[in-house]
């Protein structure tokens, strides 16, 4: 049976670096505030008028040029974002649009933060069963459209202007959620190989019994119409989390799954090459770091420079590992995430 290796990945960010000290601009917070909780330093906002599908298209196109192939021999595309452009159609499509793709199919899923594991297992399924041959994944998200501040400009040293007292007092309500995230998109081109590479075991969970610890209020069809003109003024359009109970759960079953899975696969953690992690805290990496006995070399961070881009951050930290010579062909990798719904795995694969 076929296996799957990755051979070209790429990733872009969108717009200025936004410090921690451009937060405090626009609610009450600072840069040792946001660092001492979460590791962040900065982060990157899509503009105006971009969606997801933008940056995913030049992030798409970077690996598809670092893979050395034409974009015709992509003959499969796996999108993954909670922060499409529209309700429907999926943002799949507009990026194979972009990249010229007529005619390829483009799979749209919704795993959040842990999208990248059962997007891997979609391809691993994909290249086994011979329906696709050289696969484009890609995660982006625009979270900039559920922050809780109302003057933009206001983020700018260069502008002048701070927020308001009111509408700092709005955006304070939801300064906990809106310092992790960020907006970006990581791209991954995916092979069948003969060579021994691919997914060695995995280990994926859903329990929707925990959907509210992290989810939107507004915009679902419960209700008629689907938007109400009150959820702008309540501010349902912004996530609600409860950031406590999402910590509690992800030190404790990631670790968990990381050791089923080696159990399973009889794979002694120490004969593990790279720990490639969702970074949606430092904390909870470092605490998952220390249970699992993984030394801090093995396990890769760039929560600072990015925050938490969702379905983008492991394709992009997967990016800069392999520019930086880091990720090499043969070596073992555990991925690890956990993302709203919730879903949560590991997953081990031979570069």
């Amino acid at each position: 049976m076929p296996g799957f290796e990755i051979i070209g990945t790429g990733h872009y960010v969108p717009g200025r670096p936004v410090s921690n000290t451009d937060l405090s601009r626009v609610m009450d917070t600072s840069d040792d505030w946001i660092f001492q909780r979460s590791g962040i330093r900065q982060r990157h906002f899509a503009p105006e008028g971009s969606g997801c599908s933008d940056f995913a298209a030049e992030a798409s196109r970077r690996a598809i040029e670092s893979a050395g192939i034409p974009p015709e021999e992509i003959d499969y595309v796996v999108f993954a974002t909670m922060t499409p452009e529209y309700v429907f159609p999926g943002s799949g499509a507009l990026l194979a649009a972009k990249l010229g793709l007529k005619g390829v199919p483009a799979l749209d899923i919704r795993q959040q933060c842990a999208a990248m594991l059962f997007g891997m297992q979609i391809i691993d399924g994909l290249v086994k069963s011979g329906a696709a041959r050289t696969i484009l994944f890609v995660g982006a998200e625009a979270h900039a459209g559920f922050m809780p501040w109302e003057d933009w400009d206001a983020l700018d040293p260069a502008s002048g202007r701070t927020a308001t007292p009111e509408q700092r007092e709005k955006a304070n309500k939801h300064r906990a959620l809106a310092i992790l995230f960020g907006d970006g998109a990581g791209a991954l081109v995916f092979r069948a190989t003969e060579r021994d590479a691919g997914l060695r075991g995995m280990k994926l969970h859903t329990d929707g019994t925990a959907a509210k610890l992290l989810y939107v209020e507004a915009g679902g069809f419960r209700t008629r119409p689907y938007w109400k003109h009150s959820d702008y003024d309540e501010q349902k359009y912004i996530p609600t989390m409860d950031g406590r109970e999402l910590f509690k759960f992800a030190v404790t079953k990631l670790p968990q799954s990381a050791r089923a899975l080696c159990a399973e696969t009889r794979t002694p953690l120490d004969a593990i090459d790279w720990f490639l992690a969702h970074q949606a805290n430092a904390r909870i990496n470092e605490y998952v770091r220390e249970q699992l006995g993984v030394p801090p070399e093995k396990l890769p961070s760039n929560i600072e420079r990015f925050g938490n881009t969702s379905a983008g951050t492991l394709p992009i930290l997967i990016d800069e590992q392999t520019r930086a010579g880091k990720l090499k062909r043969g070596d073992l990798c555990m991925l690890l995430a956990l993302g709203a719904g919730v879903h949560w795995g590991t997953a081990l694969v031979r570069w």
